[in-house]
């Protein structure tokens, strides 16, 4: 019974090259992590758990700061923060730039509302957001948007290249965490 679905969602992953398929699933724990952050275009640190503690984190991975679709990904996400702190989620973007470039594409991307941080290799291969890509750093993150409960679960994972759907999706899973 499950192999034909098994086989139906490899070919829709195949047949829709913009997206990814992301290896944690819901209901898996969201891997602890701690790097530095920019917000404001100033350093902060930035620790999951301490974020989880005030409530649900949307947790998003984009590839490049300063790339058409990463900075409109961090508009929107920016646009839609005050609608996310209304259902007490936290948004936070990471990438593996470095901290000068996040530093400013906190202040001019993201406008002031949400940090971005420094995703590590490590942070990178335990979220498996690995951008896999012919002629792409292995450093690179791929698209990937996580929200993550207080529990410190997985409750929601959009994975695709195309950022037009991370911000409406997500909110919709935080809108529905509220509710629970």
């Amino acid at each position: 019974m499950y192999k034909p679905l098994f086989a139906l969602a490899t070919l829709a992953a195949i047949a829709m090259p913009g997206a990814a398929i992301a290896t944690l699933p819901v209901g898996a724990a969201a891997p602890a992590f701690s790097t530095q952050g920019a917000l404001g275009g100033k350093d902060v640190p930035l620790d999951l758990r301490r974020a989880l503690r005030k409530g649900a984190v949307v947790l998003y991975f984009y590839p490049k700061a300063f790339t058409q679709g990463c900075t409109l990904e961090a508009h929107a996400f920016a646009e839609a923060t005050p609608e996310f702190a209304k259902y007490g989620a936290t948004v936070i973007g990471l990438s593996a730039d470095d901290l000068p470039t996040l530093r400013k594409f906190s202040t001019e991307a993201c406008r002031d509302k949400f940090t971005v941080g420094v995703a590590s290799p490590a942070i990178i291969k335990s979220y498996d957001v690995a951008l896999k890509r012919a002629g792409v750093s292995a450093t690179m993150t791929d698209r990937t948007s996580y929200v993550i409960a207080p529990s410190g679960k997985i409750v929601f994972v959009h994975s695709d290249m195309n950022y037009r759907d991370h911000v409406a999706q997500t909110l919709a899973a935080v809108k529905a965490l509220k509710k629970r």
